[in-house]
């Protein structure tokens, strides 16, 4: 997290800056959905105890003195909101099935397998106060929270929070053998579950536990038993669900009058229209998940046509002003039209193209060549490691992935300290990344992973990579490695061309998984790299994923 950054955020959206507080909005909320979603294990109050969350952090900002304790101030109004809807609870309620249980959306949507996906079913067997607990845990193993913000989170001093997380692993231990022999085919166990209705509880959840102590064919590890915090240090936050909506609407208000004014300023007709989905599209503020984006306007500005989360073959369109175009007199030329600046386009996720399909023509840019802080061959294998390119001409980005070392959330490379312009032109290689490689070794199913030694996870909304990703630099630029989850490495060569058009060329008939991809337009309209920006910022994985240049 860079502080820095967020600290600067957080003062100008106290200050009354919308967009500050659509960039607060939008990059806290993953992890209030991540809390509650695992503290609830998907049920279907999440969605209205993530909504209450952030309408409280947005009520209460200009409440909060210091910026540097938003995270933990944030996560502690969560935790707040899981306790009162645990003491809302009515009886007739706690027989209500979840929307969607969160450790199957945790093992579908990050792929998980093994040992991995064992953590994230024995989920389902804690008891919710220990659920809530490993809500937070959790993203303290990943680094997302500190073990002070844990306890602040819980309200108590952190040497009592060692004992209540010590407690839990017990437990989630003891839920992970459970899971374990339920994959098993134990006779002994099929006649215990006999009676049981396939809903985990405390109270099967210690008969089964009594069977497995006493059952050697249950009882005996099959496998090492790999630590639980080694293994969720790997798994990366859960992607919002595609159609998430959250409402924050802010009245006739700025923000800052807003957080200074609390709830109270609200309606409790608004209150309660806030928590519906169905109003997202006329309310003040929207984020959508999927290639999230955030969006706010004043109550009297007219409703947007439609809100359409971006799919996965297109790229949400920039907001356009809702101001209706003045009329042109008669007497008047027609207007020209307007061309896009350079930048407004940048990737989306694509869907991979037939592997017989040949890439169409790479059109002709100018040539003087590269040079390369790095050499000919700049192999760039840690966090921090950087290049930086000079001239004009092409540049190979080459892709190794190594799940077998380290799986789990991938940060992806940043473009950085721009001068001049840079495009996406090509994808070669043969293959995506996420190609099934026939024959694959050593437990990889494609160049992301395998079931047997985890997968490397992109950042919601990037643009999966090919083996060799291909860009054209007319400037400077830095291209930073800044690998954190998913251990990666990047080699870059400067190129040219000839070479590219080689690459992309070879295809299955030359023994390869697919032709590749020409994304060049030969205009500025071609595609920039998702993780590009003209400033420098002290950390290069800060840089936004959809960046303006």
């Amino acid at each position: 997290m860079d502080t820095q950054h967020w600290r600067a955020v957080i003062t100008a959206a106290q200050a009354g800056d919308r967009r500050a507080l659509d960039e607060l909005v939008a990059g806290w909320l993953p992890l209030v959905y991540n809390i509650v979603g695992r503290a609830l294990n998907g049920h279907a109050d999440v969605d209205d105890v993530v909504q209450e969350t952030m309408l409280r952090a947005v009520g209460h900002l200009g409440s909060l003195r210091d910026p540097d304790s938003f995270r933990s101030w944030l996560v502690a109004i969560a935790m707040r909101q899981i306790r009162d809807r645990a003491r809302r609870k009515t009886p007739d309620r706690l027989e209500e099935t979840a929307a969607s249980d969160f450790a199957e959306l945790t093992v579908l949507r990050l792929q998980l397998e093994g040992q991995r996906r064992e953590v994230a079913e024995a989920v389902r067997w804690l008891d919710d106060e220990d659920r809530q607990l490993l809500s937070l845990w959790w993203l303290e193993v990943a680094g997302e929270l500190t073990r002070r913000e844990l306890a602040a989170a819980v309200g108590i001093t952190r040497q009592h929070a060692a004992v209540r997380v010590q407690r839990m692993k017990e437990r989630l231990e003891t839920s992970r053998g459970i899971v374990r022999a339920l994959d098993g085919a134990c006779p002994g166990l099929s006649e215990l579950t006999g009676r049981w209705d396939g809903r985990p509880d405390s109270v099967w959840r210690k008969r089964l536990a009594r069977h497995i102590r006493g059952c050697g064919y249950c009882g005996g590890t099959r496998e090492a038993v790999v630590p639980a915090e080694r293994l969720l240090a790997g798994i990366a936050l859960v992607p919002l669900p595609v159609g998430f909506t959250l409402s924050l609407a802010f009245g006739g208000k700025t923000a800052a009058a807003a957080t200074a004014a609390g709830s109270a300023g609200w309606s409790a007709k608004l209150l309660g229209a806030l928590t519906k989905p169905a109003v997202a599209v006329t309310a003040g503020a929207t984020i959508v998940a999927g290639g999230a984006y955030v969006v706010t306007r004043p109550p009297d500005a007219p409703p947007p046509r439609a809100a359409i989360a971006p799919t996965a073959a297109a790229t949400p369109e920039p907001p356009r002003s809702s101001a209706p175009p003045a009329p042109t007199p008669r007497s008047s030329p027609p207007a020209t039209k307007k061309t896009d600046p350079y930048g407004t386009v940048v990737d989306a996720v694509d869907r991979a193209p037939d592997p017989n399909a040949r890439p169409a023509a790479l059109p002709r840019r100018p040539e003087s060549g590269i040079t390369s802080t790095g050499g000919p061959k700049a192999v760039m294998q840690h966090r921090g490691d950087r290049v930086t390119l000079t001239g004009r001409g092409y540049v190979l980005v080459r892709w190794q992935i190594s799940p077998r070392s380290r799986p789990g959330a991938l940060v992806m490379p940043s473009w950085t300290g721009l001068e001049g312009r840079l495009f996406h032109v090509a994808s070669g290689g043969w293959r995506r990344m996420d190609d099934p490689l026939p024959g694959a070794p050593n437990g990889y199913a494609t160049g992301m992973g395998g079931p047997d030694i985890g997968y490397a996870v992109l950042p919601p909304g990037t643009q999966q990579m090919w083996q060799n990703e291909y860009f054209y630099l007319d400037g400077t630029v830095t291209l930073t490695q800044n690998e954190r989850g998913c251990d990666y490495g990047l080699t870059v060569f400067p190129s040219d061309r000839d070479a590219v058009v080689r690459d992309i060329n070879e295809g299955p008939a030359d023994g390869a998984i697919r032709y590749g991809l020409v994304r060049d337009t030969g205009t500025d309209s071609a595609p920039v790299p998702q993780y590009v920006t003209r400033s420098a910022p002290a950390d290069p994985a800060t840089v936004p994923q959809r960046s303006r240049v």
